[in-house]
């Protein structure tokens, strides 16, 4: 289990942060980028499901800029969309900056994130110092689709997912065709426990093949 902690983003902003250090022998670790309905108890249980894999895990909140312990409930999809649509980017890549920062010392630093968060990890790999990322269901990838990818990147998505149609799929492939890729019999937010959506097959299969590339790219 982990703990609260406090982080300082370059310009100055200070931000929360769930922090868990990895159990077992320490492999490097991982930031996880949450959706946009706040660090909530399953975006603290998957850094949790990290750190048990070995991984020193944090969730910077990233709605500290707007209120501090701003948490939505899944029904208030609008809700988290205004509070993204009030973020600037660069602001954001500085709070996470500040995460990647903090767990830096147990070596290399993996980002994974899931729907808004998604987005954010892709962002990651080509605008922060880190060694691989994974992106779930990044239903805002097509607004960047010119960036580069300085680092592996794992894309998953659901196949069922209406919130990003399988075209919009082929294009973020075409895009960046040397990325890894794969898709599940499952709709937008497969992963989460806490969602409708939730596909139990679909997010185990998926956070082994995370582990898996973790494994490959950090340790």
């Amino acid at each position: 289990m982990g703990s609260m902690v406090s982080l300082k983003a370059a310009d100055g902003h200070v931000l929360d942060a769930y922090l868990a250090p990895a159990q077992g022998k320490e492999r490097g670790a991982v930031v996880v980028v949450q959706e946009i309905f706040g660090v909530n108890s399953h975006i603290k249980a998957v850094v949790d499901q990290y750190a048990a894999a070995g991984y020193r895990s944090i969730a910077p909140a990233l709605f500290d800029r707007l209120q501090r312990n701003l948490t939505l409930p899944y029904t208030d999809m609008a809700g988290g969309i205004a509070c993204i649509q009030k973020l600037k980017d660069d602001e954001t890549l500085l709070d996470l900056k500040a995460a990647i920062d903090q767990v830096r010392g147990a070596g290399k630093v993996g980002v994974v994130g899931y729907c808004w968060g998604g987005t954010l990890s892709y962002l990651a790999a080509a605008r922060l110092d880190v060694a691989a990322a994974v992106s779930y269901y990044g239903g805002f990838i097509p607004n960047y689709m010119d960036v580069k990818l300085r680092v592996p990147v794992m894309f998953h998505f659901g196949e069922k997912d209406s919130h990003i149609p399988l075209a919009t799929v082929e294009k973020i492939k075409a895009a960046h065709p040397q990325q890894i890729y794969h898709l599940y019999p499952a709709e937008h937010g497969f992963n989460c426990t806490d969602r409708a959506s939730f596909d139990a097959p679909s997010a185990k299969l998926a956070f082994e093949r995370s582990i898996d590339f973790f494994k490959k790219h950090i340790g």
